[in-house]
């Protein structure tokens, strides 16, 4: 897939769309407020790469196995995001945040959230 100028990716649901955290897209004024999206994602621990991540902890270095699962969270997000606007009639999404919550007793989950405005330009 093609990463556009402004975050979006070709060949994916929204495609063209332009994402992006700031609240205006430059020298494209929002022609159209379509109201707030949001794309959700919700991924469990495995207990095979908590081991291995806890022994990277131990011996030291970045754990590429929990970047692995961030990274896909964060695309899936914000593909789902995308797909909303793309539903309500944007064709952009402005003022985008990325948050990131643990869930559940041990903390055995972790939930991504990409939020920001419909808007046509």
């Amino acid at each position: 897939m093609a990463q556009s100028p402004w975050g979006g990716t070709s060949g994916s649901s929204g495609s063209g769309m332009i994402v992006t955290t700031t609240n205006s897209v430059e020298g494209r004024p929002a022609q159209n407020y379509h109201g707030i999206v949001t794309g959700e994602v919700i991924v469990g621990a495995n207990i095979f790469r908590d081991l291995f991540a806890s022994i990277t902890d131990i011996v030291g270095g970045r754990s590429g196995k929990y970047e692995n699962v961030l990274a896909r969270a964060r695309e899936e997000a914000l593909s789902e995001m995308r797909m909303r606007a793309a539903e309500m009639g944007a064709n952009a999404v402005v003022g985008v945040d990325l948050d990131y919550e643990v869930l559940g007793s041990n903390g055995s989950m972790l939930m991504v959230s990409a939020t920001g405005t419909a808007v046509t330009v």
